[in-house]
């Protein structure tokens, strides 16, 4: 599920995505915010769906197996427990589930090659052989082939990669997100009633995660020519154009969080912030943004100007 690392990474994108606009619209590019939070848990669907097509490949298996011109005794009889597979066909019979694949429209019959590829691994597997061949028949050691298949054959396949990278153009940063929200769902899905076993949720606090997202997103840009500002001051001695604009939206971001978040601690929200430059702007940025927020917290001490209650009091 998303924490609120990722939330960021997400404004930030959206943020810089709004710098390089011309029209500026907050409102506009905050729809788009939450369609890229909601298209991770597009994505997560996708792959239950594609998990869930390959196990159910195995009747089509069998069928081309039947049809062969000469049909050996196994052709004639395969073995089919993927097929009844209890952790898949309680996914199936799973409402939310259900529901979720309906609203986002998906059907893998556009690109039939994917899902036979993936079970031609599969089925090439000695850990498909063992399964077949184990007796024990229950919901938990269901999900170990389940397991299998998910990391060692979907995730290392680079066409069905590929597909999901065109499908999702945030697919190098959100794939970690999915895969969490998977494994999730593989380890709570217990109840042999399909009704009460549970999707992996986008959020633990979706309610209060959504709140902090678009307020640190529309703060950041409703203040834009504040934050600039407090920046520029401490930045005359470098020209604007060799201070990267990741960098500058960092700051901006942080700016923001010491100012109108009250219950995140500063040391939290500087580390944050600094964390993020490592990832996304260059090798000195860090020691840069650093530098820079520590004069401005600094002034905005000063002025007293950072509100902070309870575990987010401000430390000396």
């Amino acid at each position: 599920m998303l924490n609120r690392r990722h939330l960021r990474i997400k404004a930030l994108q959206t943020i810089f995505a709004w710098q390089m606009d011309s029209k500026k619209d907050i409102r506009a590019f905050e729809k788009i915010l939450m369609q890229s939070i909601d298209s991770v848990y597009e994505m997560y669907i996708w792959m239950l769906s594609l998990i869930l097509d390959v196990t159910e490949y195995t009747s089509n298996d069998a069928a081309e197996r039947a049809n062969k011109f000469l049909p050996s005794a196994e052709d004639l009889n395969p073995n089919l427990k993927l097929l009844h597979n209890k952790f898949a066909n309680l996914l199936k019979q799973n409402p939310e589930f259900a529901a979720a694949v309906k609203k986002y429209k998906i059907d893998w019959g556009f690109d039939p090659e994917i899902t036979k590829t993936a079970f031609s691994e599969l089925k090439k597997s000695a850990e498909y052989a063992a399964y077949l061949n184990d007796e024990n028949d229950d919901l938990e050691s269901s999900k170990d082939i389940i397991k299998y298949l998910f990391r060692k054959i979907i995730l290392k396949n680079p066409n069905i990669v590929q597909v999901f990278e065109d499908k999702f153009i945030n697919w190098p940063v959100d794939h970690e997100v999915m895969k969490g929200m998977v494994a999730k769902t593989l380890k709570n899905f217990t109840f042999d009633d399909p009704f009460k076993n549970k999707l992996t949720v986008i959020s633990q606090d979706w309610e209060e995660d959504s709140k902090f997202v678009r307020d640190l997103f529309v703060y950041t840009l409703q203040n834009d020519a504040k934050y600039n500002e407090l920046i520029a001051e401490r930045t005359k001695n470098w020209e604007s154009e060799r201070i990267a604009i990741v960098d500058t939206i960092l700051m901006k971001m942080a700016i923001c969080e010491l100012l109108n978040f009250p219950s995140i601690p500063v040391k939290v929200t500087i580390n944050e912030y600094l964390d993020l430059s490592k990832d996304y702007s260059t090798p000195k940025s860090n020691s840069f943004i650093n530098g820079i927020l520590d004069k401005i917290l600094a002034d905005l001490k000063r002025t007293n100007s950072i509100k902070k209650a309870g575990r987010g009091l401000i430390e000396d």
